[in-house]
């Protein structure tokens, strides 16, 4: 006799404030719960969201074909890169660890004195080191030199050795006889026009997994799931949304859009673009630019929702703020402050009357639209000889002709469909000399399900592209 499971997939995701839980049944949202994290022992979370979901289905216990779980609470890895041009080591560094759950701390290069380097390490003391340098046939006398200086500095990170194919040997050699331990990955850079991060994430991702696994009670978790993985969440969605953006092999996807994920301490766009697949590698320039990348991420670290909403304030100012309203008033603008204030001591905090929802609306807005702006290029305004530039060049990634926006994070989740909509809309109405979508239709992920279809385009990209289809009713 054979087994068949009563649902598809259940998908787990322990965030730093809470734990949610979705359950899928023939590419269909079923249930939804969402339970306090348990820092103390995150299982004790987990068990709580399940006892919801349970509620709601009236099963006694969750039969899925498929766990799987994510989380963003392990804070990150450390990441120290460490290349042959500061320039392009940061931009590969930002690449790879776009959504495989580390944080660059810091990028250093050939142009720093070597005693420089061997500082920082030491000052740091990074998770993981990702030793890039040189395309391959290029130099590679940098990568040796920084293996040799990771050595001197005495610290046991876990080294991706991911620069100049040719050098790769005789680095691991190094490392290998210094005791620290690595892993070789093909080169991130292997051309000026070309960038291949998928291994280094890889690499990278095992690292953040060993780490996360460590927390308490995770260890009934890791017997449940049936990946060996537990996803960083953030690589989650932005998997989500590039799976919605590309399609499937026999279903094309949704064409360029545009996800702002508008969270309590940061604001991250990340722009998908498979119409510029087709360049060749001249019409993309070289790979520091970002204006032909298909896929493109900006953190806005100082502007969020909660602990860091007076770095909305610092951009616009309390009556740049209330002006998107037209209200002119000393006594608002103290208000607004004093708000901000307290938003950043009491994150969990939500709107208690209509003053204070009109001040996250406009916190809101404001956050989108600087976000934004700074994600997207611009239309020159004077003429630059060395930059052979003039009045009306579009510079930088044109997001003109994006089709769709998809909003994401909680501040979306707890509003009303259109009141969510609502605040892109206003975000984007005067884009000024930006390159910002022009006529987009505006998504907005109400159940927090792009993290879940991320996760589960793992086991099947079909079964997950189907899922966003009907969920996003397109």
């Amino acid at each position: 006799m054979i087994f068949v499971a009563k649902y598809d997939y259940f998908v787990i995701d322990i965030g730093s404030t809470y734990t949610k839980l979705r359950l899928f049944k023939d590419c269909r949202l079923v249930a939804t719960a969402q339970a306090p994290t348990t820092i103390e022992n995150v299982y004790k979370g987990i068990t709580l969201g399940k006892t919801k979901i349970c509620a709601a289905t009236g099963d006694t216990s969750i039969d899925a074909c498929h766990v799987l779980a994510t989380s963003s609470a392990a804070g990150g890895l450390r990441m120290v890169a460490m290349g042959y041009m500061a320039r392009v080591t940061a931009k590969a560094a930002k690449e790879v660890a776009m959504n495989a759950g580390a944080r660059v701390l810091e990028i250093v290069s050939q142009e720093d004195p070597p005693e420089y380097r061997v500082e920082i390490l030491k000052e740091i003391n990074p998770d993981i080191i990702l030793l890039a340098g040189g395309t391959d046939g290029g130099d590679e006398s940098s990568i040796i030199e920084n293996a040799k200086l990771i050595l001197e500095s005495g610290i046991k990170a876990v080294v991706i050795i991911a620069g100049n194919i040719n050098s790769q040997s005789e680095v691991a050699g190094i490392l290998h006889d210094g005791g620290v331990a690595y892993e070789r990955v093909p080169n991130i850079m292997p051309t000026i026009h070309e960038l291949r991060v998928r291994e280094a994430r890889e690499a990278i991702h095992q690292e953040f997994i060993r780490q996360i696994t460590k927390a308490p009670g995770l260890a009934p978790l890791k017997q449940e799931i049936t990946t060996d993985k537990i996803i960083p969440t953030p690589g989650a969605v932005l998997m989500g949304a590039e799976l919605l953006a590309k399609g499937v092999y026999d279903e094309k996807g949704l064409g360029d859009l545009v996800l702002v994920d508008l969270g309590g301490a940061t604001t991250d766009v990340h722009s998908v673009l498979p119409s510029l697949e087709k360049l060749a590698d001249e019409e993309k320039g070289l790979i520091v630019a970002n204006e032909k990348q298909v896929a493109y991420r900006t953190v806005e670290g100082n502007l969020g929702m909660r602990v860091s909403a007076q770095g909305i304030l610092d951009v616009v100012g309390s009556k740049g703020l209330l002006k998107k309203r037209n209200i002119d008033d000393k006594s608002v603008e103290r208000e607004v402050t004093q708000y901000v204030r307290f938003l950043e001591k009491n994150p969990g905090h939500l709107p208690k009357n209509e003053r204070e929802k009109l001040f996250d609306e406009l916190l809101a807005e404001t956050a989108i639209e600087v976000a934004l702006k700074r994600h997207a290029g611009f239309i020159t305004q004077e003429f630059d000889p060395i930059m052979g530039t003039v009045p009306g060049m579009p510079i930088g990634r044109d997001l003109r002709k994006v089709k769709y926006i998809i909003g994401v994070g909680g501040f979306f989740v707890h509003n009303k469909l259109s009141d969510a909509q609502k605040r892109i809309e206003n975000a984007i109405k005067k884009p000024e000399f930006s390159l910002l979508p022009e006529n987009p239709e505006i998504l907005i992920d109400q159940n927090y399900l792009l993290y879940a279809a991320g996760a589960i385009s793992q086991i099947d990209r079909e079964y997950a592209f189907t899922l966003l289809k009907n969920y996003f009713g397109i």
